[in-house]
């Protein structure tokens, strides 16, 4: 048992250090009671394999670590001091987190680790503390209720999403008879990036969120794509803004569970990526003859699809429900 990790160090043809980071985890994961060698092993092993994966590898071996009740204090440390895009499920849900290291983590992270630190469950009067004295220094101006993150993002992007849409009131006012054809333009990386964070978290509202500013469009528009339920639309959308394979998989198959073993692959398969774009931009144009009260002018019957029916003109769900996570 004692080396079991140095076996997994030793190279082999044709091993990818993306499979050896995950085989190296997931053993130490199967350990119920790591002894202290296993611990220092695991130490020593775990940051060369890490820096040498790629990110994806990253980001299942940081929430595979999550999981574990104990890691190596120095490992708990190395990850905190990781990008926010890997590192903020550790921060959120790290049960090796005590308030000790939470501590020492806030002191050298920098404003979002901390909001990520300040959305985990059961935080002690001394975390919290702690988490107000970090946020007055970043912003002095900022109260203690401010350090939910996620209610203080989904704020600051309401706020721009209504603020868009009174610009797009206003242009559409000013523009005369001829306007510039809607079209769908690819998601920027930072798009992609929450798209895959948001799903691994189950936050569907900020998913919506983020397709609506991907896509230029009302949160309507993007709340509509992600209630049906079948994922073909979503699927369509991912595919018309290209995101990445990978991502889109990752999506799809975590906030619809039927689409998980393969369903995803054959539904992006089975989609056209000129017709994605071109069923999208439809959409966009429904959403841009939104009215004030919600509810859009029919263009033509990809649009209505949008208003309620699915693909096979048969009424779809109406009702505010989101897909299960």
């Amino acid at each position: 048992m004692a080396d079991r990790f140095r076996e997994l160090e030793r190279p082999q043809a044709g091993r990818p250090k993306d499979i050896v980071l995950m085989a190296t985890v997931s053993s130490f994961e199967s350990l119920r009671f790591p002894s202290k060698s296993d611990l220092r092993q695991f130490g020593e092993l775990f940051q060369p394999l890490y820096i040498a994966s790629s990110d994806e590898a990253r980001r299942q071996a940081v929430a595979a670590l999550s999981r574990c009740p104990q890691i190596p204090e120095e490992t708990a440390l190395f990850i905190a001091r990781q990008p926010i895009a890997i590192a903020a499920i550790f921060l959120m849900g790290a049960k090796t987190l005590n308030d000790a290291t939470i501590k020492h983590i806030l002191r050298i992270a920098g404003p979002e680790h901390a909001r990520a630190i300040g959305r985990r469950d059961n935080l002690s009067p001394a975390i919290i503390e702690a988490l107000v004295g970090t946020h007055q220094q970043h912003a002095s101006r900022r109260t203690g209720k401010d350090r939910d993150a996620a209610l203080e993002e989904a704020a600051r992007l309401d706020r721009e999403e209504k603020m868009r849409d009174e610009l797009r009131a206003l242009v559409r006012a000013a523009t005369p008879a001829v306007e510039a054809p809607i079209r769908v333009f690819p998601a920027s990386e930072i798009h992609q990036s929450l798209f895959v964070r948001f799903a691994r978290t189950g936050d569907v509202g900020m998913i919506a969120v983020t397709l609506a500013d991907a896509l230029s469009s009302s949160q309507w528009l993007s709340e509509r794509i992600l209630l049906d339920v079948s994922g073909r639309q979503l699927a369509e959308t991912l595919l018309a803004l290209r995101v990445p394979e990978a991502d889109s998989l990752f999506v799809l198959s975590t906030l619809y569970p039927h689409l998980a073993d393969g369903g995803a692959d054959t539904l992006l398969a089975s989609l056209d990526a000129a017709e994605a774009v071109r069923r999208i931009e439809s959409w966009q144009r429904a959403d841009s003859y939104t009215n004030g009260d919600g509810l859009p002018a029919a263009a033509n019957t990809d649009d209505m699809e949008v208003k309620g029916l699915d693909n096979h003109g048969k009424s779809s769900q109406t009702g505010r429900q989101r897909p299960a996570v």
